[in-house]
């Protein structure tokens, strides 16, 4: 029979939990059966990697973003901008088509596009009615924080 130690859980448990904790790379894990509890904890996890923008590559993103802000300088009209940092997608599926394109009369909550950030697709909905006048990022790109990525006018 095994030995039974802490809350009533065999060393076996213990050292199962502490096998996945390891081998899964966890900060901890706890355990709750019912009024036994146990929690097993691991190895700091690692920090997580840097962002892509501070990178060694940084030119030719400045550069892109540079560009793309004299172009908003260059078109007026209503600026919308990137909630968040993540990958533009101009459509729900590579197959599908744009949500909007240049040209396009939107009303102020229709879809323009979906921003991927953490494996969650977050659409973005139009602050405004009027025409879309330029796109400035092209579908698959990265886009930053408060970047503007389409005029609408």
């Amino acid at each position: 029979m095994p030995e039974k130690i802490y809350n009533q859980f065999d060393i076996k448990t213990i050292s199962e939990l502490a096998e996945i904790v390891n081998a899964k790379n966890l900060g901890e894990i706890t355990i709750v059966d019912g009024e036994k509890s146990i929690t097993i904890k691991g190895k700091k996890c690692p920090p997580p990697p840097a962002p892509i923008h501070t990178m060694a590559m940084p030119a030719p993103v400045v550069a892109k973003q540079a560009d793309s802000k004299s172009e908003t300088t260059a078109v007026s009209g209503n600026e919308v901008k990137a909630p968040i940092v993540g990958t533009f997608y101009s459509a729900p599926s590579p197959t599908d088509k744009p949500f909007v394109s240049v040209g396009d009369t939107v009303k102020k909550g229709d879809t323009l596009f979906i921003i991927e950030s953490m494996k969650v697709m977050n659409e973005v909905q139009s602050e405004f009615d009027g025409m879309v006048k330029k796109i400035l990022v092209n579908s698959g790109e990265a886009v930053e924080f408060d970047q503007t990525v389409m005029i609408i006018d």
